[in-house]
């Protein structure tokens, strides 16, 4: 099982998710299109790719030319039925692949935010059987719309699509349900002078103390989600090699 990731920031990489990939017999390839290190030109020899996330405006193509290969290329993997699996960024990028709008929202989420799965979640083979409420890392200006024909997997009190599932093997989250605890103090404490900066030394400071508070309560319910959801997916781009290897 050989995976296409594509980095989109140094500070976002594949962390818990890709343990539990590789943990399910993933070789994983990294490209970092901002970075210097180009795109494939084609899914030719990969089963699946997983986009991850960023600073970035996804809609944001002047100050970063690579966004439109980039949802060309996973419009190429959708159309050989390879999986995608985006987060936070990678999801806005995957809704603007199939058509949706990226646009700037009208709240900003930083913390372990509850969200929703729907009833449409619940029965996806992704999402069954998990609690309906989860608290995921979230940290993000932009929202997606839903693209047409998708399906709203999760939802959030400030933001309505928080996952989504286009056909039956394209996935965007809007949450970082990848990172480790680590990786999480890593944005909390070494980043919190953004934070204070977009919302004031009060607002900043009370947002940064409520995150650290939720990093302790729930990250070990994200941790286990990520390990489902990843295990889940991998599975798929499993089964689909299977079936064009048939």
């Amino acid at each position: 099982m050989r995976l296409l990731v594509i980095e989109n920031d140094p500070t976002s990489h594949i962390s818990l998710l890709g343990e539990h990939l590789m943990a399910a017999g993933a070789d994983l390839v990294t490209t970092k299109p901002h970075h210097g290190v180009e795109l494939p030109a084609a899914p030719d020899g990969f089963d699946g790719a997983v986009v991850l996330g960023g600073p970035q405006h996804a809609h944001n193509d002047a100050d970063y030319p690579a966004f439109a290969p980039i949802c060309d290329l996973l419009g190429a993997f959708h159309g050989q039925g390879k999986p995608l699996l985006g987060l936070c960024l990678g999801g806005q990028l995957l809704a603007r692949t199939f058509g949706a709008r990226v646009r700037v929202n009208d709240d900003f989420e930083y913390g372990f935010l509850p969200i929703d799965i729907t009833d449409e979640g619940a029965a996806d083979p992704l999402l069954a059987g998990l609690s309906p409420r989860q608290h995921i890392m979230q940290w993000h200006e932009d929202t997606f719309a839903l693209p047409q024909g998708g399906t709203r997997l999760m939802t959030g009190a400030t933001t309505a699509n928080q996952a989504f599932r286009y056909g039956e093997t394209a996935y965007g989250f809007q949450c970082h349900f990848e990172i480790t605890r680590d990786h999480a103090n890593m944005w909390i404490e070494d980043f919190n002078h953004v934070i204070l900066k977009k919302l004031g030394e009060v607002d900043g400071n009370k947002a940064v103390n409520r995150a650290r508070a939720e990093l302790k309560q729930h990250l070990d319910g994200a941790n286990e989600f990520c390990r489902v959801v990843a295990n889940r997916w991998s599975d798929l781009v499993k089964a689909r090699r299977q079936e064009k290897a048939a």
